[in-house]
């Protein structure tokens, strides 16, 4: 693997942890048999401002995590993890395929 600077990885952890966020949220919506519209209306905004959260390229803040979660009776985690060593498959928690950056999983209620 070709080493990239600190600014690169940083960037690149970024873009992973935002498109993480957005695959979760669309999970959940597809769950509930939630359309973006539905969406749009609980939190207020238009559907032209869901499109952009869900598209994966917006910068999203905790803050606005927290309101899309909050709007929709649900709630976000954040957590860090040691990073994994180079080489290393990428797990963050022994027997989880994946790591730390999962698309939703129902919780089987």
């Amino acid at each position: 693997m070709a080493w990239r600077n600190r600014d690169e990885t940083r960037e690149l952890a970024g873009i992973q942890l935002a498109h993480q966020a957005t695959a979760s949220l669309a999970g959940l919506m597809a769950e509930r048999n939630m359309t973006r519209s539905q969406l749009a209306e609980l939190m207020g905004v238009s559907l032209g401002r869901v499109s952009q959260i869900l598209s994966g390229d917006e910068n999203l803040t905790l803050k606005s995590l927290a309101s899309i979660a909050s709007s929709m009776d649900a709630s976000v985690e954040v957590r860090f993890f040691d990073a994994p060593l180079t080489g290393q498959p990428d797990h963050a928690e022994e027997g989880v395929p994946g790591g730390p950056f999962r698309p939703y999983a129902p919780s089987g209620r």
